[in-house]
């Protein structure tokens, strides 16, 4: 014979819901990460030489 619902405990309810979270927590990116990657670049002086150089080449002046 199977245990009805109020024979069940009640402790194991939250177990899901703890799990659920865990798992987002742990997949998500740190804000610090995303902070450092949305920043923008530094760029040196030969690399934007060689953009400019591109950029005539494929025709656009401005």
């Amino acid at each position: 014979m199977t245990k009805s619902k109020t024979e069940k405990p009640a402790g194991r309810t939250n177990i899901r819901l703890r799990e659920f979270t865990r798992h987002e927590r742990e997949e998500a990116t740190h804000p610090s990460v995303e902070a450092l990657q949305r920043r923008p670049q530094m760029r040196g002086e030969e690399n934007r030489k060689a953009m400019e150089y591109a950029r005539i080449e494929r025709g656009q002046m401005s």
